[in-house]
């Protein structure tokens, strides 16, 4: 299976059967119920084996689930985790060993959580970033064009800011099964242009949901050799949106779970709204600004 550029990413509904053929498939990002997603990881190793591809559990500021389903020997997997900046900005991190993931945690992440599992690290996107990098890991921002604040195409990275800091990471995630087709698009063409990793994933929340987009690296079915993978390039993105009444079930669940995590919902996501308003917008970057001033007057940076 020879790349090029114009078959790195593909939108269509990835024949699984097909696909594993000839290399590892992995769904790398998917949520269980230890974060905001529905099921249990017993269930989600269970449809991955099913499905005969890899998964990445990826849950928010946490790795309870990633180490579980590393115990289901009979299912490929890349430790993950998804982060929340102080910003309010989605990072995502793959690890090669489950004894890095769990280190980095426990001093990286832990001493830094919000009240909830998914509140906002007190941690902003260059600090994690540069924690991570202590490891041999695989940093890429997921759904980098969405209408929140979670990717990292918002008003608080913007200009040279947010290509300073797109040079940070491996990569982008070039397909997210959750976002819509148009955030997709102008996500898959960044990928394109840039000269780093792409990754697709379903950002699943529901079973149903899990291999809807992959990540398809012609190699062998080891860790080191598929992120090794993804980090040269080396792998195509395959997939394409859930339909219309899955992503309103997904999103419902999703926002009952943000109401009770995020105290500063309103604020961070302000996009979501889709307005147009240039007076909202910069009320929204100068209060954000503000906060992030204070937070490093209070951790004494300047």
């Amino acid at each position: 299976m020879k790349m090029n550029d114009a078959h790195r990413i593909v939108f269509e509904r990835p024949d699984l059967e097909e696909l594993t053929r000839h290399g590892a498939v992995v769904d790398m990002h998917f949520h269980s119920n230890l974060s905001d997603g529905h099921d249990p990881i017993d269930a989600i190793a269970r449809r991955a084996a099913e499905l005969g591809i890899g998964i990445a559990v990826t849950d928010h500021n946490s790795i309870h689930g990633a180490v579980e389903i590393d115990r289901f020997k009979e299912v490929f997997s890349i430790p993950g985790i998804e982060l929340t900046s102080y910003e309010g900005t989605h990072l995502l991190v793959y690890f090669y060993d489950i004894r890095s993931l769990l280190k980095f945690y426990s001093r990286d992440v832990q001493p830094f959580m919000g009240a909830e599992i998914m509140s906002s690290l007190a941690l902003e996107m260059e600090d994690i970033i540069r924690r991570a990098r202590r490891f041999e890991t695989v940093i890429i921002f997921p759904h980098p064009y969405c209408g929140t604040y979670t990717g990292i195409h918002n008003p608080y990275f913007a200009g040279e800011h947010f290509e300073r800091i797109l040079g940070l990471a491996d990569g982008v995630e070039a397909i997210n099964s959750e976002n819509l087709n148009k955030w997709n698009l102008k996500s898959a063409l960044l990928g394109f242009n840039l000269n780093k990793s792409i990754t697709g994933g379903s950002d699943g929340h529901r079973l149903v949901q899990m291999g809807r987009v992959v990540t398809v690296a012609d190699c062998a079915w080891r860790r080191r050799s598929f992120l090794d993978a993804v980090r040269r390039r080396k792998v195509r993105v395959i997939g394409k949106e859930i339909d219309i009444i899955r992503k309103m079930t997904s999103s419902g669940a999703k926002l009952r779970s943000s109401m009770r995590h995020y105290p500063d919902l309103v604020q961070k996501n302000l996009r979501y709204l889709n307005t147009t308003s240039r007076r909202i917008t910069e009320h929204v970057k100068r209060n954000l600004n503000e906060r992030i001033q204070e937070h490093r007057r209070k951790n004494g940076r300047a």
